[in-house]
This record gives structure tokens, C-alpha cells and sequence, in this order.
């Protein structure tokens, strides 16, 4: 096998979730036996003997999902290997350690494994400023996405690199799969307007990026006002197709309510029904995001409609909510091998639901929630066709001309064929 490190680098200028639900566990891993077939981007930066960063000082925006292909924390790797060049630390949402509910601030802190400065990037700031950068030269991005727009690693990420733009620092992204797989472009694109720190980049909800190809597409585009220059450590090995378990590699939980490397696929699925109030996608159960419930449904009837939808690749099931008494609705069984378009099935969620249940999660639902609903889906196209009974499907057909141009602008950035 060719174990040659690839970098992939863009000058600046060059063209070269967060769900409430969603983001959310502690370092659960999912162990498979056979040998991993993917060397991630910190295997192929400690194998290139840290040609990346030589002779720079490190700051590096990690967290529990940061690991090499054996299981060993990416910043114990950085320290073992550049000693007090690694200067300090950075956590997103979530924490270092990924227990920090959804939407709960994290405080700077001493990291207890490396003994180094933990600045939190989502309390005070979400953004390093120019004191958290003042002993770095080179800050490194290594954590795993799940390539769901709204999920708040990649505006991490993109405010990182800003940050480090107007700074004059470098920026490296030690690439990691995604675990959708790199083929699906699926749901809706953000309309100008609608950006914040659950929409920050303008993709589909569904990209099929991996997180180095979204940064290399960013700078290109100019969705960083001020781009640094960028590397991205290659993966070598992972293929468009794959899914995760195809990698070999072993899973850690991305937040509280992603706990296995199918978890994406259903929230996905559910993630933006799981922001009105008065519904149940799961969270607080073993299963979060497998439903879709809401006050007064008939189970049995909304699963037997569903199924005649004719989607692919995944069952439905009638279920009584254990957490929400009263309220009815279906379990999701999806293939994550399978290629049904997640998006389309969520937009068939959230009509059907409000719907069935005289539209109480839209009737519960605060100004400030429903602004959140709004960004987290890219307009108020969903909100207004939820009001007024416009078909989901006009939503879906809606996105077809914005995907085709999307697949057709990403493939200049795309790394891994």
C-alpha cells in the first residue's frame, strides 16, 4: 500500500447543530475486527514525520472524536510528537470530552490529559481570538463531522480559519471521512439571509464532503471573508462510497445523541422535525433521533401511509412514546447501505406530523424556536408549507436545480474521486 503522505494546500483568495437533538454523548466506541482500511489525516501527518507543522508552534481544535487509527487521542499523538511545540487547545461544542449537552456553554479550562490550556469555543467566544492565538502559528483542525450542514463542527471550523485569516496563522485540516459517505447531496440550500452558527456555509443540508474537501471548497468560494492558508492532510484509503463501517475504523460518539456511526442517518432524517416543540424524535431514549411523534397520531395508520410513499431502503414502525404520554407516531429502521434520499423522507416527517396532530408543534412552537427551525433549514420555505398544507414534495422538487449546481461546483475541491 502507498503510504506516501498527500498534501492538498490553497493559498488564501485561491480557488483551489446545531440541532438541538443533534448535537448531542460521552465517548461511546464502536469496535469492529477487521483491520482498518482508512489511514485518517493524523496517521498520514505522523507517518510524513509532522511535515505539516515543522518547526511551528501548534494550537489544535480537538476534542474525544480526535483519534488516530488506533484509538489513540490525536493530542496525545501531537504532544508525543512535537513536545512543547503544541502550545494549546481548542473545543467546540460539546467540550473536549463530548458531554456537554446541546446548546450548553463550556468554559476555557486545563486539559487534564495533555496538562495544556483548553480554550472553549463555544462559551465566551466561538471564534479564537487573537490572545487565545498568541503562541500559535499553525492552528490544526482534527474532529469528526457527521456532514449535516446544521451540525456546529463545520462553523467551528470555518470561524477558526477566519480567525486565523486575519491573524496571519496557517491552517491545517487532518481529514476525516464522512459518514454519510461522499455521494449523497441531498436537501435543501441555504438562501442568503438564513447564515448563522447552524448554517454557515452554503451546501445542502446533505453535502457529501468530507471536512478537509468543505474547507478547501470555503476558501475557493470566498465563504471565508479571510482565508488563511490551508493544508489538508489526506485520508488514504477512503473511498466515496464507503460507509463507515466499510472503513474498518472504530466509532466515538460525536456528541450525546450521535452515539454509533449510524446515528447521522437519522438525524439526518429527523434532526429538523426534532426542532418544533410538541414532537418526539427520541432524545432522552437509547434511540435518539429513530422516531417521529407528536401529540394524538395513529401510529399504525401514519407507518402503513408512510410505506406507501414507496421510499427505499427504509421501514417504518407504529410507536407510543414512552417519554411523551399521548403521543403517537412511527420508528425509523433505515439502511445505511442503502441510497433513499434522507431529505425527502424528512420533509415527508415533519408534514405528516403536524399534520396528524392539528399542527400542535407548530402552535408550541416560540418566535425564537421557530427562528431556529428557520435557519437550521436554510429559509422559511418549510415553516410556510407546514402552515398552510403545501405538498412536500413541491419543497423537494424545489432543491433539484440548487443540487445539480452544487455537484457541479464542488468537484474541483473533491480529494477523493
Amino acid at each position: 500500500m502507498n503510504r506516501r503522505i498527500i498534501l492538498q494546500s490553497a493559498a488564501a483568495g485561491v480557488a483551489g447543530m446545531l440541532l438541538p437533538g443533534c448535537a448531542s454523548g460521552g465517548p461511546l466506541r464502536q469496535h469492529y475486527p477487521r483491520r482498518p482500511r482508512v489511514r485518517l489525516g493524523i496517521d498520514q501527518l505522523v507517518e510524513s514525520g509532522f511535515a505539516a507543522l515543522d518547526g511551528q508552534r501548534v494550537g489544535f481544535i480537538t476534542n474525544q472524536t480526535s483519534v488516530d487509527q488506533s484509538g489513540i487521542m490525536s493530542r496525545v499523538v501531537l504532544q508525543r510528537g512535537l513536545g512543547a511545540r503544541l502550545t494549546a487547545l481548542f473545543g467546540p461544542e460539546h467540550g473536549l470530552d463530548t458531554r456537554a449537552k446541546a446548546g450548553d456553554h463550556v468554559a476555557n479550562a486545563q486539559d487534564p490529559i495533555t496538562g495544556l490550556p483548553a480554550y472553549s469555543l463555544y462559551g465566551e467566544h466561538r471564534k479564537p481570538t487573537p490572545a487565545m492565538l498568541k503562541d500559535v502559528d499553525v492552528l490544526v483542525f482534527d474532529i469528526q463531522d457527521i456532514g449535516v450542514r446544521s451540525y456546529t463542527y463545520i462553523s467551528t471550523m470555518i470561524l477558526a480559519m477566519e480567525a486565523c485569516g486575519e491573524a496571519g496563522k496557517a491552517f491545517v485540516v487532518l481529514d476525516r471521512p464522512n459518514p454519510l459517505g461522499g455521494l449523497r447531496m441531498q436537501g435543501p440550500p441555504l438562501t442568503p439571509g438564513f447564515q448563522s452558527f447552524v448554517s454557515q456555509v452554503p451546501v445542502p443540508y446533505l453535502h457529501g464532503l468530507t471536512i478537509g474537501e468543505l474547507a478547501r471548497m470555503a476558501v475557493a468560494k470566498g465563504w471565508v471573508r479571510k482565508a488563511p492558508k490551508l493544508t489538508v492532510v489526506q485520508m488514504e484509503g477512503w473511498e466515496r462510497r464507503m460507509n463507515w463501517a466499510e472503513t474498518g475504523l472504530n466509532w466515538v460518539a460525536t456528541s450525546p445523541n450521535i452515539p454509533t456511526w449510524e446515528s447521522p442517518f437519522y438525524c439526518a432524517t429527523t434532526g429538523i422535525l426534532g426542532e418544533l416543540k410538541q414532537v418526539d424524535i427520541g432524545i432522552g431514549t437509547p434511540k435518539p433521533f429513530h422516531y417521529a411523534a407528536a401529540p394524538g397520531i395513529d401510529g399504525r395508520a401514519l407507518a402503513q401511509d408512510l410505506k406507501r410513499q414507496g421510499f427505499k431502503d427504509i421501514r417504518f414502525k407504529p410507536y407510543e412514546s414512552q417519554v411523551k404520554p399521548g403521543f403517537g407516531g412511527v420508528e425509523l429502521i433505515i439502511d445505511p447501505e442503502g441510497q433513499t434520499d434522507l431529505m425527502a423522507v424528512a420533509m415527508a416527517l415533519c408534514a405528516e406530523v403536524v399534520a396528524r396532530s392539528a399542527k400542535a408543534p407548530l402552535s408550541g412552537s416560540t418566535a425564537s424556536a421557530r427562528s431556529l427551525f428557520n435557519k437550521v433549514y436554510g429559509s422559511e420555505a418549510l415553516w410556510a408549507a407546514l402552515e398552510t398544507g403545501t405538498p412536500w414534495q413541491n419543497l423537494v422538487a424545489d432543491w433539484q436545480e440548487p443540487l445539480r449546481q452544487f455537484k457541479e461546483n464542488r468537484t474541483p475541491h473533491l480529494l477523493y474521486r
